[in-house]
Formats: C-alpha cells, sequence, structure tokens
C-alpha cells in the first residue's frame, strides 16, 4: 500500500480483493470512470485512491467473492436453489404453490404482502387494444407471437409506463398479466377472438362466444371474479374445465413464476438495467423465452408423449429419440441431481384428475425405459406434457404457461434491477478481429445486364 501526499494509495491487487473482483474488472472500472488510476513511478503497476474505492463499494455494495471465470453473479432476494428445492424469499415455493393461487404468489413476491383472494384487472383500453393487435396476425401464428404483440400494445395503451416508481411498475405489472391473458384467442375459434368474448375477470368462454363463469361454466366463481388460471383455461382448450384440472393449472403458474437467473431472467434485467420500462421488460423476457432450449421444451415433451400415448409404449419413442442422436425431452435438469421438484408437485396433482391417468403412465413409462440407458428424471417440461396432452390442448400451450406466469418473475427481478446502478450489466469483449489499421473496403461492383 503506497501513501502519496498524505493519500492512501492501493495496489490492484488490494483494490481488486476490497471490491471482490478480478483485476481485469478493476480496469474495467477505470476504462468505465468509475476509478482513477495512476502509473507507479518506474514500475508497470497502478495504485487507486483508497477514499474512491470504498465511495464505489458504497455505490455498488460490492465486497463479495470474485465469481469463477465465465460467470455473471447478480445479488437477489427472490429464488434460491439448493439441494434439489427451490424457495421463494426464503419460503418454500412447493408449498406456497399448493396452498395458495397464482396471482396471491405473485403479489406477496412483489410486495411481501400475501393477500388472500387477490385478483389482477385487466384496464378496457388496454386489453381492447392488445385484442385489436392479436386479431391482425396471421391464422397460423403462435401463441408466443401473440403474447409479444399484445405486450407492445399494452405498453402503447399506457402513457405512463415511463413511471418506474415502485408502486406504477406494480400498477402496469397486475393490469398486464391478465391482458396478456384476455388477448389470446379463444380455443376452437380458429385462432380469433370469439365474438362477444369476455373481458378479463370473467371465466369461460365457449366456441360460439356465449359467457359464462366457472369451470365448465357452471357458474360464477366464489367472488365474482375468474382466476388467472380460470381465465387462462379456455384459451389453452376447448375441453371444459374441472376443479382438479384448474388446481393443476394455476399450481403450474404458480411453480413457474421464478426459477433464479434462466436466460429470459436475465435478458429482463439488461432491459431494466437500461430503465426499460416494465413492459419492454416483459418484451426481452418474451423474446428469450420462445427459444427451443427455453420456454419452448415442453412442448418437445408434448409432442413425445403424444406419440408414447399413440404407439402405446415408450420404448420405441425413446429408441428412436436415441437412435437420432437425441436427448429425451422432458428429463433432467442441470440444477437437480434427483426430480425436478415442480415437475413432482405436478405430477401429485394429476393423480387427483381422472382424464390423465393415460398419460401420467406414459410419461412413468418414458422416465423408467429411459433410466435401462440413463438415469435421468422428470423434469416440469414432462410434467407440464402430461396436463397438455391430458386436456387436449397444444404442443405450444406449455410455453403459453410459462410465459404468463414468468411474468410476474420478470417484474420481480425488474423492481430489483432498478434499484441497482443504472448500465452496471457492461461485460468486457474480447476482441479477437482483424489488428488495425486495415485498408478500407473495396465496394462490391454489381454484375451488369446479361449481355447478348
Amino acid at each position: 500500500m503506497e501513501r502519496a501526499g498524505g493519500d492512501r494509495r492501493l495496489t490492484t491487487r488490494e483494490t481488486a480483493e476490497l471490491l471482490g473482483v478480478k483485476p481485469e474488472t478493476v480496469y474495467a472500472y477505470v476504462s468505465r470512470g468509475q476509478l482513477s488510476s495512476r502509473r507507479v513511478p518506474g514500475g508497470r503497476g497502478s495504485t487507486f485512491d483508497a477514499a474512491e474505492v470504498e465511495a464505489l463499494i458504497r455505490r455498488t455494495g460490492r465486497r463479495e467473492p470474485a465469481p469463477a471465470d465465465g460467470d455473471l453473479v447478480f445479488r437477489t432476494g427472490i429464488t434460491l436453489i439448493e439441494r434439489d428445492r427451490y424457495y421463494f424469499r426464503g419460503v418454500d415455493a412447493t408449498g406456497l404453490a399448493r396452498r395458495y393461487g397464482y396471482e396471491e404468489v405473485a403479489e406477496w413476491l412483489w410486495t411481501g404482502e400475501l393477500r388472500p383472494g387477490v385478483r389482477f384487472t385487466a384496464p378496457g383500453p388496454a386489453l381492447a387494444a392488445a385484442r385489436r393487435a392479436v386479431d391482425a396476425l396471421p391464422s397460423h401464428s403462435g401463441s408466443t407471437d401473440r403474447l409479444r404483440v399484445a405486450v407492445i400494445a399494452a405498453a402503447a395503451a399506457d402513457p405512463l409506463r415511463f413511471d418506474l416508481s415502485p408502486q406504477a411498475v406494480l400498477s402496469s405489472a397486475r393490469s398486464l398479466i391478465p391482458t396478456l391473458v384476455g388477448a389470446l384467442p379463444v380455443a376452437g375459434t380458429g385462432g380469433r377472438p370469439a365474438v362477444g368474448a369476455a373481458p378479463a375477470g370473467t371465466g369461460r368462454v365457449d366456441a360460439e362466444g356465449d359467457v359464462s363463469r366457472g369451470a365448465g361454466g357452471t357458474g360464477p366463481a366464489a367472488d365474482g371474479t375468474a382466476s388467472l388460471a380460470r381465465q387462462l383455461w379456455p384459451r389453452l382448450t376447448a375441453q371444459p374445465a374441472d376443479e382438479a384440472s384448474l388446481a393443476v393449472l394455476d399450481t403450474a403458474l404458480t411453480l413457474l413464476i421464478d426459477h433464479d437467473l434462466a436466460a429470459s431472467t436475465l435478458a429482463a434485467r439488461v432491459a431494466a438495467s437500461a430503465h426499460a420500462h416494465p413492459y419492454a421488460v416483459v418484451s426481452a423476457g418474451l423474446g428469450v423465452l420462445e427459444g427451443p432450449l427455453h420456454g419452448a421444451a415442453s412442448g418437445l415433451a408434448h409432442q413425445m408423449l403424444t406419440d408414447v400415448v399413440a404407439r402405446g409404449s415408450a420404448a420405441p419413442v425413446v429408441a428412436d429419440h436415441l437412435r437420432a442422436g437425441r436427448r429425451v425431452p422432458g428429463l433432467g435438469h442441470r440444477l437437480y441431481t434427483g426430480e425436478d421438484p415442480r415437475a413432482r408437485t405436478l405430477f401429485a396433482l394429476l393423480e387427483e384428475v381422472p382424464r390423465a391417468a393415460g398419460v401420467l403412465a406414459a410419461a412413468r413409462d418414458v422416465v423408467s425405459t429411459t433410466a435401462r440407458h440413463t438415469r435421468l428424471h422428470a423434469n416440469i417440461d414432462l410434467a407440464l406434457a402430461v396436463l397438455t396432452v391430458a386436456a387436449g390442448m397444444p404442443a405450444e400451450a406449455g410455453e403459453t404457461v410459462f410465459a404468463v406466469s414468468r411474468t410476474a418473475g420478470w417484474i420481480a427481478h425488474a423492481l430489483e434491477e432498478y434499484a441497482e446502478r443504472p448500465l452496471r450489466m457492461r461485460p468486457i469483449g474480447q476482441y479477437r478481429g482483424p489488428l488495425p489499421p486495415q485498408p478500407l473496403p473495396e465496394p462490391v461492383r454489381s454484375p451488369g445486364p446479361a449481355q447478348v
């Protein structure tokens, strides 16, 4: 440690240790103007003002162990995954999902307040704008296409979307999620919203556009407002809902709210770090979620289970996947050594759904058949596929459930990120292109018309 003119100076190593980062990161702080350095007279190293380093620590809250090479580490108080279990704010997430509904858990995750019976409501102008935008899409558009368009339309209908105060963000979130559901077409209507379709907050809408409430349209919900799961059900399948199936869907929505820093959540946090409004944060998450290795993975499990049910055995289906060098969908998870706790919870609930019995047996056949080759456990995608196949939903239904549910998690992460220093996610690129100076590129000459 050097003292110059009464000022305390730190070496690069000391500065890195105090900040909890690698020495390379210290120089990144210098390049961004967050620290100033001074060359050591007659030496090759640099020194740093101790007061500046302490000020940077106060601003960023560092003093953490440096992450391993290639890792990004973010402080978060939302989800913890350890020892084959996962927790929302320290509470077992599967226990929460079994006891409380999606909206209740989302509200608690955002605010710390558990409000039994809370319901989210879509504002009329936003819902109307989202439905018009979705209706303008080609009929072959997928559900994620519709959700992405609905988010943009809802954002355009909210002139206060740039208010990033916590209360404003929460207000946007409570209205956006039911707007996404209400903008989706009712199953069996050819991909278009049904004529006379019920606004968000109502229950089932049948293929003819007649509005009814409650499971299978048998009556109003107890509090006069349908849960989000009940609103979503008729947009996933034309089959009427029963209470056991609705319980599975509601629990799936709750279990999927967050799962630490998955790829889509990281994208959402990057957007929030740039102080994008909450609708843009959700758009960023949806863009990543559409990848086949993330939210769309349940569709592959759906197609596999449909094949297993049709062929009467998992053996030929699993053999086809192995022969083609493909992994068997719905099995294994990099964060769990045993069965995904989300899958275990849904399987237990699916036991209470009579129409799911055959598909549930097919899923277990897949697990046991694959175990002869390699020991892999069921994950959430396989459990979602059991629900979607049993209820006559399309292959993309699991992705829809995932996207609607995870919107609440993206908002929770956005609230955390808005409280951090803006634009803090600035990784350093490792340039591997041609070294300068290089000559100016020559323009490409377009060939003239063919000479006869």
